[in-house]
């Protein structure tokens, strides 16, 4: 049985890297978040303030994504800076892209049509972990032909 899971482990590494800590991101964006609202009083009466810890929870969610993601999920080789710079900034790039897709889906899932902030805040996170992990692979990360 090990044996099983570690050979299917090393067959699909990737994509449980990316599970396991787009996870520990969501966790970070999560609590970041229910700090944030917490700090601003935010809540479905306040939507700006809600916004506000949206954008704060991307932030941190992001730097720690573009650690894990660089380190640990697609193996980054690029050491020399201008790579480096040029990889962080397509990083950064593909996330402001979900990162405002997250702002209007939760702007309309909370003031819209009034669903609970957390509940919204939940399925946005979904739905752009998927869609960062479609960046990264296909765009960031890609491995460059020798």
């Amino acid at each position: 049985m090990i044996e099983f899971v570690i050979t299917m482990y090393k067959k699909y590494e990737e994509a449980v890297n990316y599970l396991f800590f787009g996870f520990l991101a969501f966790l970070v964006n999560m609590i970041a978040y229910a700090a944030a609202a917490k700090v601003l009083g935010a809540d479905n009466d306040k939507v700006i303030l809600v916004l506000a810890a949206t954008a704060f929870a991307w932030v941190t969610a992001v730097l720690f994504a573009y650690w894990t993601n660089r380190a640990f999920v697609f193996k980054s080789k690029v050491k020399e800076k201008i790579g480096v710079y040029k990889e962080f900034l397509s990083f950064i790039s593909a996330r402001v892209v979900t990162g405002l897709m997250e702002l209007v889906l939760m702007y309309v899932m909370v003031d819209v049509i009034d669903i609970d902030d957390v509940i919204s805040k939940f399925i946005c996170n979904v739905i752009v972990i998927i869609t960062n992990y479609l960046f990264s692979k296909l765009w960031v990360f890609r491995k460059k032909e020798a």
